[in-house]
């Protein structure tokens, strides 16, 4: 039996509402909004701009210059990436990624450099996306492919939600 005592994240207080859950990293210069979360593990590289009210899943990987608008919501173990050649250590060649107001990028995603998500679009879970996104678009797979508009993706989540409920 382990007599050790259990494991709990600690929540760090950055301020103006916002909280990012120990451990995770921070880089330099990172501008953070009013009312985010930032997960476990997530690692935020330097000179990142996030919006307001956007949330950041445990193990994300965001590189370093990326933004997000207000109200973006970024999956578990998912990965913005900057460098096009990598290794290059030349943030002169990076193409950091921008996410859009009210974007979603499902867990595991990818997002190679230079890509834009535009607002209010989505990313599937797992998916790898090599090009943007336009808003109000939902896109899965590998490479990442278009699949259908958001309102009729926000349409099946509330059916999803409304056969839950009736099971309860």
């Amino acid at each position: 039996m382990n007599n050790s005592p259990p494991l709990h994240g600690q929540s760090v207080d950055l301020g103006r509402g916002s909280v990012a859950w120990s451990p995770c990293h921070i880089g330099k210069g990172t501008h953070i909004g009013d009312q985010c979360s930032i997960g476990s593990l997530a690692h935020v590289g330097r000179n990142v701009s996030i919006g307001d009210k956007c949330r950041i899943q445990g193990g994300a990987y965001i590189a370093d210059g990326c933004s997000l608008e207000q109200n973006v919501f970024i999956g578990p173990n998912a990965t913005l990436l900057n460098d096009k050649y990598p290794p290059s250590g030349n943030p002169d060649q990076w193409q950091p990624v921008h996410i859009s107001e009210g974007a979603v990028i499902g867990g595991g995603a990818t997002v190679n450099p230079g890509c834009s998500i535009g607002k209010g679009a989505v990313l599937g879970a797992g998916s790898t996306l090599t090009r943007d996104i336009p808003e109000d678009e939902v896109w899965a797979g590998n490479p990442a492919v278009y699949l259908m508009k958001r309102d009729t993706y926000d349409e099946k989540q509330l059916q999803l939600k409304s056969q839950s409920a009736r099971k309860d």
